[in-house]
């Protein structure tokens, strides 16, 4: 897999670099956010599998790089942060990014969150056009699972592509409770326990987007379940 290294240390690119090709991975490095930028450019390069994204550029902020490189493309970003906020986090994924590591981070947990958004349902990697959207309707709240559309009062609601999977499994069955592991399992596709964080900014981001701030219950020590939401309410 080739993967775009966005980080203005060498002596950090350097070291993780070679962390990362003992691992399979061919890394091209950018030091800034225009370097970013012109790597995806070519289009007759072979894809980058993921992009992992430093925030602390010497150009840009990298919130700002992250919505260019989502603007131009769906390759999955990785932001790599010392804001360990909840709020930061929400800020990153509403901007487009699939995940985020925090510094200092363990390379296994790096590698993990890697692989973990490098994985795609063969839905997502192709761009046939379905014969017929199936859509869950729920109040005012409308999933189009085939277009992978969500629509709130007739308006579109862009989510990234874990928020979609994670909303469209709860919807499934609403007023049912789904454990954490078995959301971890179907949506990250992993059993590894590091990614229980993430799927709670995921869900804050949710809640944050549609407006429905009670539309993912969560149900304390078991897991996550998603309440109908009420027209007019």
């Amino acid at each position: 897999m080739r993967l775009l290294l966005v980080e203005d240390d060498d002596h950090v690119a350097a070291a993780l670099s070679a962390i990362l090709a003992r691992h399979g991975f061919q890394v091209v490095h950018a030091r800034s956010g225009e370097e970013a930028l012109q790597a995806l450019l070519p289009a007759d390069a072979a894809p980058f599998g993921v992009v992992l994204l430093d925030l602390g550029l010497p150009d840009q902020d990298g919130y700002e790089v992250c919505g260019k490189i989502r603007k131009r493309t769906s390759i999955p970003v990785i932001m790599v942060t010392a804001r360990s906020d909840v709020r930061s986090r929400i800020h990153g994924l509403n901007l487009g990014a699939d995940d985020y590591v925090v510094k200092p981070y363990d390379t296994g947990e790096l590698l993990a969150r890697i692989h973990a958004v490098a994985r795609r349902k063969p839905s997502e990697q192709e761009s046939s056009a379905p014969e017929q959207a199936a859509v869950v309707r729920l109040g005012s709240l409308s999933i189009e699972l085939s277009t992978r559309r969500v629509l709130v009062d007739g308006v579109e609601v862009p989510l990234t592509r874990k928020e979609f999977d994670l909303l469209a499994l709860l919807a499934q069955r609403p007023g049912v409770v789904f454990r954490r592991e078995q959301i971890i399992s179907e949506v990250w596709r992993t059993s590894w326990e590091g990614t229980g964080r993430t799927l709670e900014v995921h869900v804050a981001s949710l809640r944050s987007k549609l407006r429905m701030p009670a539309l993912v219950e969560t149900v304390r020590g078991v897991g996550y379940r998603l309440v109908a939401p009420v027209d007019g309410l």
